[in-house]
């Protein structure tokens, strides 16, 4: 029986469908997802010798121990090293970048990042070392640390896979990178900026089979969704949605586009960059350096016969003034804002220069949102809500007794999460608030008047969560605030 090497390795597992048991070689037994053929199995029987047994296994089960022999079978780096005299040549560090111990290690990098479902991959090089870490469900943790040795080699291979140019290192470039693994096909936006010890790089990982949400797998209360849906299915007006970078704005205006697309509208995006192609749906990607802003994108939009328009992000107020006028013209506008909260919305809105009258007439609703963790359901055990807890969510120890807590398994990597859930604040454009927001009042009038006709905050939602054992207090006061 051969022993498995990372070439090997690569090589067996190139479908992403089959993985050797954690005592390979000793118990020579390969777990198979459905669907692995004869020939299949003749090739690998190939590779590692005739003794090979194969056992159809779940799929988590076969995903959990390519995980673990990815993590196990990481390549190394030591004997790279870069002359240092020569990093101002580009021929050199382009070789650099195409050796195989540099492209092994940037794949493994990533990979690894992808097993942890990361949202975004972070090379940040130190004084005596490369930092990687990734973002997952929102918090960034550590993957590895690299030989300050390989800094341009690493950072020249991730230039080259995203067409950048790799002997400029004074100035940020963005750039894009389409990376296969197994059956899924994955987008990586490229952004690099110089600093004092290397260039930091950071990779968005966009994954195309993500992109069939629906609005009522993203954690809605009922009421919310219930209202949120008959909103957008209003023939004019304007709908915002808002939240910081990273909150799940693009998916939720995503899952809004795929539920009124049917078809019989004529649906029109600009967006920076376009994230995800949607079928049926003309999409328009901004590009600022030949002056195709929002602004200018969306005056051509409004010439091309549109029902519905989605705005990327309104980010000035020329962008904001041309979105309401087209709203007001019988067009059905969507588009986000980063603010706190979505009364925080309007007087934005206000602060671009837009005319109080113009807003109270053509908004519809502001939902804002954020993304709290789920507690991992395979080590949530029950947990009793402390005096200290209480106190900083300002709730009563008897109003939830009992929670929740993840207590760290191999599934959620110890961290005792797994995936995500949005917490929303919708608010609805009534009489009364178009007459608060006509007058000029701040963002506390507009919110007050908004809890009198019901509005649930974002802090109120995630206590829900929280009494439904969805999520924890540290969840909820890491990303909504007092009050």
């Amino acid at each position: 029986m051969k022993t498995l090497n990372l070439p090997t390795f690569t090589q067996l597992l190139a479908n992403q469908h089959i993985a050797p048991n954690k005592n390979y070689p000793d118990e020579p037994l390969l777990l198979c997802k459905q669907g692995v053929d004869a020939e299949q199995r003749a090739r690998i029987r190939f590779i590692l010798g005739p003794a090979c047994v194969f056992k159809t296994a779940a799929e988590d089960e076969v995903d959990r121990l390519l995980k673990y022999w990815r993590a196990k079978l990481a390549p190394q780096l030591d004997q790279t090293n870069a002359d240092e005299s020569r990093l101002d040549d580009d021929e050199y560090l382009a070789d650099l970048a195409s050796e195989a111990p540099i492209i092994r290690m940037v794949n493994h990098l990533m990979e690894r990042a992808l097993d942890l479902n990361a949202s975004d991959i972070h090379f940040e090089p130190e004084e005596h070392y490369l930092g990687v870490r990734c973002r997952v469900d929102g918090v960034m943790v550590a993957l590895k640390q690299l030989p300050a040795n390989v800094i341009a080699a690493v950072s020249s291979r991730v230039k080259l896979m995203a067409k950048l140019d790799i002997g400029e290192k004074r100035l940020p470039q963005d750039g894009r990178i389409q990376y296969q693994v197994g059956e899924r096909l994955l987008d990586m936006r490229v952004s690099t900026l110089p600093g004092i010890h290397g260039e930091s790089i950071v990779l968005r990982i966009l994954d195309r089979s993500d992109v069939n949400v629906s609005l009522e797998q993203l954690g809605m209360p009922k009421d919310v969704l219930d209202s949120y849906q008959h909103a957008i299915t209003q023939p004019f007006g304007m709908i915002l949605v808002t939240g910081p970078t990273g909150s799940g704005k693009t998916t939720s205006l995503y899952g809004t586009l795929e539920k009124i697309n049917t078809g019989v509208q004529k649906i029109i995006t600009v967006e920076d960059p376009v994230e995800y192609q949607l079928q049926g749906i003309t999409q328009i990607h901004m590009n600022a350096k030949i002056g195709l802003t929002f602004a200018a994108g969306l005056r051509s939009i409004v010439r091309q016969d549109p029902d519905i328009i989605m705005v990327g992000e309104i980010r000035d107020g020329e962008t904001a003034q041309i979105a309401i006028e087209s709203a007001l013209t019988g067009h059905l506008v969507f588009s986000t804002l980063h603010t706190n909260d979505a009364a925080g919305a309007i007087t934005r809105l206000q602060d671009m220069g837009v005319d109080t009258y113009l807003i109270s007439s053509s908004l519809l609703a502001v939902m804002a949102q954020r993304l709290v963790r789920r507690i991992c359901p395979d080590c949530s055990q029950p947990h009793s809500l402390t005096v200290e807890e209480a106190q900083l969510l300002q709730i009563q120890t008897d109003d939830c007794q009992t929670l929740r807590r993840g207590t760290g398994c191999e599934r959620c990597g110890q961290t005792g999460y797994r995936g995500r859930v949005g917490i929303y604040e919708l608010l609805l454009m009534s009489d009364h608030i178009r007459h608060v927001v006509s007058t000029g009042a701040d963002a506390n009038a507009i919110r007050l008047a908004a809890q009198q006709e019901g509005l649930r905050t974002l802090r109120q939602d995630a206590l829900e969560k929280l009494y439904a054992g969805i999520t924890t207090p540290e969840e909820i006061l890491r990303v909504t605030r007092v009050g």
